[in-house]
């Protein structure tokens, strides 16, 4: 019954898993009606005869519409209220004031200043903000108007503040003199007297802009507008993208939208679905593994959402999308397979928001291909770089190869492309730093912090290597011999490598009642056999202490927990049965805490671990103690059923014991047994 609760719970989570991944990927597409065609200028058309199925206007294009509105508009006449009392009472003001009489050498100057004055209002004050809006609109006249009257006034007639007042005290130096004016303070005499009308002069501007007609011509229903093969002139153009807003015009709105939306929820889920049955079918661990799982449709999810985002809004080409980096990123955690399968159902999901389908299609799975085949295993950074360099290099291939295809003119190549090709490149270079945030997010662990992992200068290791050296040289032996065992049978061999070199970590608690830390004194005379195993088998809780504690990642934890297995301290539990026979014996004191091994790089290293310790035990090296001793202890643990929970083969097994013995008679200096004399 659990079993079943547990079932239903985990088709559920698929099932919402799925659902949220459809629904999110849709709710990102554009769902605006389209046209049915897709063109563009100067290429040919791909379809068959398209004629006319109503009348429609021929609109002009933007620029020409653009061009005809500020031509017209340079005939516009802004307004401004002239305000005649301004004049009066700055006269009021200069009259008032009699400081002047006392400044001024002959009241000949107050004359001129007030005629002066005079003249200046009558051309208009306006402020330095009108001033800047006029020089916008490149106008060459302006409308004044004073009392409802209306008069016409050259635009460069009219005077800012500064322009009034250089004109004030230059209009007459010859009869009077320039410094004497300056230091009359003239310019509080001198303010606006013309305010621009926002209202008329927005009405001017819209009769004079509805005087231009939007469309050039018409198209008659049953009238062809082009034929297959023939080449989009600027003339058909125009005829294509007028039918094409007319169509959109006509069409219902809201009912094809629906259609639309249903329909792409159609396709995001058919090949949505296709991967949930592809990890069913031959990838059931990453199916069964919620993570890996969440992992796979989140990435999936990213760049068709992307991609809308960048159709939607008109962002920049969606070419600089670095599409690559999902094979790249799910090579580096999974396989290959997956990742191909991955990359292409994410592109297909992106190509039905594209204007080009077929184009993006072809140079996403080039670059994907490329991605997975390069980068078999990320080991280092230096490979990034080089699998960035070979994409976009095929990128450029590519396009350049469909382009003499479909072109036939090398004048003609898009040169835009090629440098969203580069940009490309350059952003794929941010997969490692995205590595890392996805190892964070998810729990992964990559090849590169495996890697980092197994540097011995990590403080664990060097603390091995001074606590416990006999310890540290074992996982040394332990480490190769498990990493050339993984290489034979195909399996991790950078993941088993640093996992054997933190496995025995936990016998840095009590290093000395280990054999190979031990110099001619064995703790073990002074403790019962119940303590003894205890004491062993504490290595295992004590090294998960210490992995939590520096943060190792989980993948390196479970080799500490399962290289003993479930298992028990034969020597102890043997040595106890001999000499308490017939007695009940507590077999979980000298029962490992397990669980055993469930993949193929664990067993390789309860295999590996086994082995090089038990080598040093034996007393002489000859190729039949060798020998005899990696098929003891391997068929051993197999009868133990220690690999029952592991995907490894009989065939993986007898590859590594084959192994192992070739590689204990190479550091063991084996040599032939020469035969003696017979007297």
């Amino acid at each position: 019954m659990q079993l079943k609760t547990s079932s239903y719970k985990d088709i559920l989570y698929k099932c919402i898993v799925y659902l949220a991944a459809v629904v999110l990927i849709v709710s990102f597409m554009p769902s605006d009606g389209r046209f049915n065609y897709q063109f563009d200028k100067g290429k040919p058309w791909r379809y068959g005869q398209l004629v006319a199925t109503f009348d429609f206007p021929i609109y002009k294009d933007e620029a020409r519409v653009k061009q005809e509105e500020d031509s017209v508009l340079r005939q516009l006449q802004p307004y401004f209220d002239l305000d005649a009392s301004v004049a009066d009472q700055q006269l009021l003001k200069l009259n008032s004031n009699n400081g002047y009489a006392f400044r001024l050498p002959t009241t000949a100057y107050l004359r001129h200043i007030e005629r002066t004055l005079r003249d200046i209002y009558q051309h208009g004050v306006i402020s330095n903000a009108d001033a800047s809006r006029l020089a916008e609109m490149q106008v060459s006249q302006v409308q004044l108007v004073e009392k409802n009257l209306a008069r016409v006034m050259e635009a460069d007639r009219l005077l800012t503040v500064k322009a009034a007042y250089e004109y004030l005290v230059n209009a007459d130096t010859l009869r009077y003199n320039k410094s004497v004016l300056q230091q009359c303070n003239l310019n509080d005499y001198i303010v606006p007297n013309l305010t621009y009308d926002e209202e008329k002069s927005e009405t001017a501007r819209q009769e004079l802009l509805g005087s231009i007609s939007a469309a050039q011509g018409m198209v008659l229903r049953e009238e062809k507008i082009v034929d297959r093969g023939e080449i989009v002139t600027d003339d058909i153009y125009n005829k294509l993208l007028s039918y094409e807003k007319e169509s959109l015009k006509r069409s219902d709105t809201t009912n094809q939208q629906r259609l639309i939306w249903l329909g792409q929820f159609l396709f995001v889920g058919i090949f949505m679905g296709a991967l949930f049955i592809f990890l069913e079918l031959f990838r059931r661990d990453y199916f069964a593994n919620r993570r890996s799982l969440l992992l796979l449709i989140s990435l999936v999810s990213l760049f068709p959402i992307l991609t809308s985002l960048m159709m939607e809004y008109n962002l920049l080409s969606v070419y600089i999308l670095p599409i690559a980096l999902l094979p790249i990123t799910i090579r580096v955690f999974m396989d290959s397979r997956t990742a191909f399968m991955a990359h292409m159902v994410s592109i297909l999901m992106c190509s039905i928001v594209l204007r080009y389908p077929y184009e993006f299609l072809l140079l996403q799975t080039v670059a994907g291909l490329t991605a997975i085949h390069s980068l078999r295993e990320l080991s280092q950074r230096s490979q990034l770089f080089r699998t960035a360099f070979y994409i976009t290099l095929l990128y450029c291939l590519t396009y350049f190869s469909y382009e003499l295809i479909t072109e036939n003119d090398l004048s003609k190549l898009n040169a835009a492309m090629y440098v969203n090709f580069l940009i490309n490149g350059v952003l794929l270079l941010f997969t490692y730093p995205f590595l890392f945030v996805v190892e964070k997010m998810f729990g992964f662990t990559s090849n590169v912090t495996l890697v980092e992992l197994s540097n011995i200068n990590h403080p664990l290791l060097r603390q091995l290597s001074e606590v416990a050296p006999g310890t540290f040289q074992h996982t040394m032996q332990v480490a190769n011999l498990a990493a050339e065992a993984a290489n034979k049978i195909g399996a991790k061999s950078q993941l088993v490598r640093t996992g054997a070199l933190y496995h025995d970590i936990g016998k840095m608690g009590n290093p000395v009642f280990f054999t190979e830390n031990q110099n001619g004194v064995n703790p073990h005379k002074n403790l019962t056999y119940e303590q003894s195993a205890q004491v062993v088998i504490n290595h295992v809780t004590y090294g998960m202490k210490l992995a939590e504690k520096h943060n190792l990642p989980k993948v390196i934890r479970d080799f500490i927990t399962t290289h003993h297995g479930a298992g028990k301290t034969k020597y102890f539990y043997i040595s106890y049965m001999n000499e308490h026979p017939g007695e009940p014996i507590d077999e979980s004191i000298f029962t490992y805490p397990g669980p055993n091994p469930w993949t193929r790089e664990q067993a390789i290293l309860m295999m590996a671990d086994s082995v090089e310790a038990a080598s040093h035990s034996l007393k002489e090296y000859t190729e039949e103690s060798i020998n005899g001793l990696v098929d003891k202890i391997i068929d051993s643990q197999m009868a133990d059923g220690f690999f029952r929970e592991c995907p490894i083969t009989f065939k993986d097994i007898a590859t590594i014991k084959a192994l192992f013995k070739e590689k204990l008679k190479a550091v063991y200096h084996t040599r032939i047994s020469y035969p003696e004399l017979k007297k």
